[in-house]
């Protein structure tokens, strides 16, 4: 199988001292260079750790349309970023044995991408975009016919002498990505026979994801430290195996022994101040507010972002999200309340109570 990229447009929100955070599920910029050479991705379903269910739906269709020899129907993967959905796109091309073209919706902007993308496609070739919400109202017209009839609608010429042609393209498979499928508009949704989400990891799946990504790299690492990173990776395998290549750097300079423990991973994420929970710096600060100044809430979304000079709608979509998944935060009709495991995670993992103490 062959794969075929172009511009991946994804971006990381920074925290509010403007440096990427190590805990943000989207790509960091330095792994932007690297996720075309991954070589962590896993390859087949054998390899695939976790989505069980997800995978035994999709094996049955790759296997039936390899059985009839036809392109595999249109399929759409959403969820959280970081989950596996370009990697899960890549596993059935090499399942189905075609090539894969990777694309994203900015990457697709005018016209002439769409029909640049669809115009050469060979038969049954699989055709990945990646935040596929994105894709402006002219561009997903365009694909309509396309997934639908397998054919191209264009216009010839202009003004008066203006005409439709249509030009009929092999069969294939669009596989569309996203983090907001409700932004798709209720025609593309239509058009794509299969719609699978993929959800959080189980402690248990990620480390068997660290355990395999240690392999890869020959990092040889203890069940207790695969236990540990999987706790601080917020059920997400982009996040472990960063937090894994920062624990192996970390190891490569201050520690003498071969075998990663359970001290060398504490060791390496508290100087990247990732606590047992995941949470990181700008998690503990939004949490501190809360509950310092404010006795826990009730407190307006945008009192917090002015008090922490932080933009409302990133505390909203990057911040909030995984305390509210951990059960650390609850919004309400009167503002933001944090729970009372937050705040015993928040006093217990502070400095400053530890030195008190």
């Amino acid at each position: 199988m062959a794969i075929v990229s172009s511009i991946t447009n994804h971006s990381s929100l920074p925290n509010d001292k403007g440096k990427e955070r190590l805990v943000c599920s989207n790509l960091l910029k330095e792994e932007l260079k690297l996720s075309k050479q991954d070589s962590l991705r896993p390859k087949s379903f054998d390899e695939f750790v976790g989505q069980s269910e997800l995978k035994k739906v999709l094996e049955i269709s790759v296997k039936a349309s390899l059985t009839r020899g036809e392109a595999l129907d249109h399929l759409m993967l959403y969820g959280p970023p970081g989950l596996g959905k370009t990697t899960m796109a890549l596993v059935i091309a090499e399942e189905l044995g075609v090539k894969a073209r990777v694309t994203s919706a900015p990457a697709l902007e005018r016209p002439r991408d769409i029909v640049g993308l669809l115009i050469n496609i060979e038969p049954r070739e699989l055709i990945f975009v990646d935040e596929i919400h994105r894709l402006n109202r002219i561009s997903q017209e365009l694909l309509y016919p396309a997934m639908e009839d397998r054919r191209l609608d264009l216009t010839v010429g202009k003004g008066t002498s203006s005409r439709m042609r249509s030009i009929e393209i092999p069969p294939f498979t669009l596989v569309g990505a996203t983090t907001k499928p409700a932004a798709l508009s209720s025609p593309m949704r239509d058009r794509f026979g299969i719609t699978q989400r993929l959800d959080f990891y189980n402690y248990l799946d990620l480390e068997n994801i660290i355990k395999r990504s240690a392999n890869l790299i020959d990092l040889s690492i203890s069940d207790e430290a695969s236990h540990q990173l999987a706790k601080r990776s917020r059920g997400t395998p982009r996040i472990a195996n960063r937090l894994i290549r920062r624990v192996r750097d970390y190891a490569e300079v201050h520690s003498s022994s071969k075998m990663i423990d359970v001290q060398v991973v504490n060791d390496a994420l508290d100087l990247h101040r990732v606590d047992q929970r995941g949470l990181d710096a700008t998690d503990r600060s939004y949490l501190g507010l809360l509950v310092n100044q404010y006795q826990g809430g009730p407190v307006g979304l945008e009192t917090l972002a002015a008090a922490l000079g932080e933009d409302s709608t990133t505390l909203e979509t990057v911040v909030e999200p995984y305390l509210m998944q951990i059960g650390f935060l609850q919004r309400t009709a009167r503002g933001r309340v944090v729970t009372p495991a937050a705040e015993k995670h928040y006093l217990l993992t502070s400095p400053k109570i530890k030195k008190d103490k």
